[in-house]
């Protein structure tokens, strides 16, 4: 963890916070921020780390890991845009198509589960959820799909003249396409998180 003080530093330019507006978030004052970002503090407790990744809106590994491990970590999935992957930091996984041979799909994966907070509907906290970035209609399924400013995952399929619809989970109503709804990207294997 000899890098957390700049990398702290760089996730704080990427959210465009200033050190007083993450010390609010994360309940510590200014001068903290400093120490932690400076390196004078090398010890961080974990619930100040928590609070801290929450605050810049990043998982808790990316922040306390060394990006030059390579490896992918979950993005959290937010209500409000942009998509996860959008994030200059965000790392593709390798999905083998034999754990989702009827997608039929080939492409970049991204490792998603819900931020804290933000429900959504066929999902539930702690689910992972490899979605595959697209504003195409490929087949049915459920997507990740921005609608009226929002963020939120659809089952979406097409009617009988083409156009595509909108189902939820909660209810038998389908909503038609409207100009203010895009396609983000296809949700191609869920992992739902149960207790052993």
């Amino acid at each position: 963890m000899d890098s957390l003080g700049p990398r702290i530093k760089e996730l704080r330019l990427e959210a465009n916070l200033n050190k007083a507006a993450l010390a609010r978030r994360v309940g510590v004052s200014d001068v903290t921020i400093s120490y932690w970002e400076s390196g004078a503090i090398k010890q961080i407790g974990h619930e100040r780390l928590v609070a801290l990744a929450q605050a810049l809106g990043c998982p808790l590994s990316r922040l306390i890991e060394s990006e030059e491990r390579g490896r992918a970590s979950p993005l959290y999935l937010r209500r409000l845009p942009p998509a996860p992957w959008q994030d200059p930091g965000a790392r593709a996984i390798e999905l083998p198509f034999e754990l989702v041979p009827s997608q039929r799909w080939e492409g970049e994966c991204y490792l998603l589960t819900p931020a804290p907070g933000e429900p959504f509907d066929f999902l539930d906290q702690g689910d992972l959820v490899a979605i595959a970035p697209t504003e195409v209609f490929r087949q049915p399924g459920l997507y990740l799909v921005e609608l009226a400013g929002a963020q939120c995952v659809r089952r979406v399929s097409q009617g009988p003249t083409g156009e595509l619809q909108f189902e939820r989970q909660t209810s038998d109503e389908i909503t038609p396409y409207t100009p203010d709804c895009r396609l983000l990207g296809k949700l191609v294997a869920r992992w739902q998180a149960n207790p052993l």
